[in-house]
């Protein structure tokens, strides 16, 4: 079997760690090009992967307009970034690999859909989560009917207050307009789980949130506009200080800085983003969201997105007829209580490359085999579109008050493809 080769636009966390697999994996996946606009972010990740020079670009739109370079190509820019080279990569005969959202544009996605399906080529949306050990597990529990028939799913994204503070108050994603709306860029993997553990598809959508704490309003009496230079920082959970300039190098504080000396660091918090205080930033998404959901099987889902947790994790409980099963997501451990029996934990085994508790290894290792495997039969599955469809509702509902039909919304869009999807709303 040949090594696919790939190209990678966007050299920052999410697209070292999908390209890691080629060093691991050599036989399996070769890097042969980038485009990264940051010098150098472009110049360590050529480095690394012994890129030609002549194949190191400062720009997506050069790197597409030359003659096909490879067999695919992984998308991970920022959000609102990803239609383009996703198009032009699908007209050029790419396979693609695009970091989630696919975009914070619904019309955006039915459009990149269409134009997999219409070009034969496969089109993957980077859903971690359903490749890890820990989710499989318990679909495969579900579908061996342990506890009988699930009638709800209960799950808990807490976001951690210093994630909450890096990414969605000071970061990228603290703006909907120039990003996507927290319920997108944060739980979009929750809404592609959810119907995908109870193998049915939502019906019904009502979801409520607010910004109420990130704001100048709250701002501490005596509070400055950066950490750095503030008096009162030392009370303060959210200080930069505390975040970046402590011993820890690693994610999220290697995304402000490519020098991550002590010395780099501060001068990133004294004139970057990150040392902003994080009552008077430009943020306007929520804080925490909770999300209801009905699906067509009559089976039920909570979704709570909270900013307010002092762990980042999930946390997940499934209600069956005959039990429960229940875990938390970072410990890799499920407890399954079936009614009536001693209490089981079955504990699974994760690779230890990348992130999401294997789920990034699961996730290339699914785009290798689909690639190896008369990838011009296959394109996307339209089922990807659903979870971005539900997060779009369930922000309309929040911000309308109303509980939204998801069958109604869908007619109400504009994208012709739009039609192709309802069909298959009432399994």
């Amino acid at each position: 079997m040949e090594t696919i080769s790939l190209a990678v636009i966007g050299a920052g966390n999410r697209g070292n760690i999908y390209s890691d697999f080629a060093l691991l994996y050599p036989k399996k996946f070769k890097v042969v090009a980038v485009a990264e606009p940051e010098l150098e972010r472009r110049n360590a990740f050529a480095k690394k992967h012994q890129i030609d020079s002549s194949m190191v670009y400062d720009t997506y739109e050069t790197l597409l307009a030359q003659e096909k370079l490879c067999d695919a190509v992984i998308v991970s820019t920022q959000d609102h970034d990803h239609f383009q080279p996703v198009m032009i990569a699908l007209e050029k005969g790419y396979h693609v690999l695009v970091e989630k959202p696919m975009s914070p544009n619904l019309d955006e996605c039915f459009d990149m859909i269409a134009k997999a399906k219409a070009n034969k080529k496969v089109l993957l949306l980077g859903y971690v989560l359903r490749y890890t050990p820990f989710f499989q597990k318990i679909k495969q529990l579900l579908a061996d009917g342990t506890i009988g028939t699930p009638r709800h799913v209960s799950m808990d994204m807490n976001v951690a207050y210093w994630h909450m503070a890096h990414s969605f108050v000071r970061g990228n994603w603290r703006n909907s307009v120039k990003s996507s709306p927290m319920i997108l860029a944060k739980c979009c993997h929750d809404f592609d789980i959810i119907p995908y553990l109870l193998d049915s598809s939502c019906q019904k959508i009502s979801s409520f949130g607010y910004l109420l704490h990130f704001n100048k309003e709250n701002a501490p009496l005596g509070s400055t506009e950066r950490c750095l230079d503030c008096f009162v920082e030392v009370d303060c959970p959210y200080s930069a200080r505390k975040i970046y300039l402590q011993d820890n190098t690693e994610w999220p504080v290697n995304t402000i800085t490519a020098d991550l000396s002590m010395e780099g660091r501060t001068l990133a918090i004294e004139n970057g983003p990150y040392g902003r205080c994080v009552y008077k930033c430009d943020n306007d998404v929520v804080d925490h969201q909770v999300v209801t959901m009905e699906f067509a099987n009559k089976s039920t889902a909570t979704l709570t997105m909270s900013g307010f947790t002092d762990k980042l994790e999930r946390y997940i409980r499934v209600l069956g007829t005959h039990g429960e099963i229940s875990g938390e997501f970072s410990k890799n451990k499920l407890t399954l209580k079936r009614f009536g029996k001693n209490e089981e934990i079955i504990e699974v085994n994760p690779s230890t490359f990348g992130m999401h508790a294997g789920g990034d290894k699961g996730l290339m290792e699914e785009f290798w085999k689909t690639l190896s495997s008369h990838p011009s039969e296959k394109s996307i599955s339209e089922e990807s579109i659903y979870s971005h469809l539900y997060a779009h509702i369930a922000e309309e509902s929040r911000l309308s008050g109303k509980t939204y039909s998801i069958l109604e919304f869908i007619g109400q869009q504009k994208s012709a493809s739009r039609e192709s999807i309802k069909t298959s709303l009432s399994y």
